[in-house]
């Protein structure tokens, strides 16, 4: 990842430059590839306590 990449990823998350005091790098990939996940609607259907035990 070059470092414009990584700039670019932080201002699309909002974050600031004290804010990258408190992360990591991978925190900030972590970050990036969960807001994309933020519209998925597959998400709806909740385990119930026989998908646990069959997991």
């Amino acid at each position: 990842m070059t470092t414009p990449l990584f700039l670019l990823r932080c201002v699309q998350l909002g974050l600031s430059l004290r804010d990258l005091d408190l992360v990591t790098i991978g925190m900030v990939n972590d970050m990036y590839a969960e807001s994309g996940n933020d519209e998925y609607k597959g998400y709806a259907t909740l385990a119930t306590q026989e998908d646990m035990d069959r997991f």
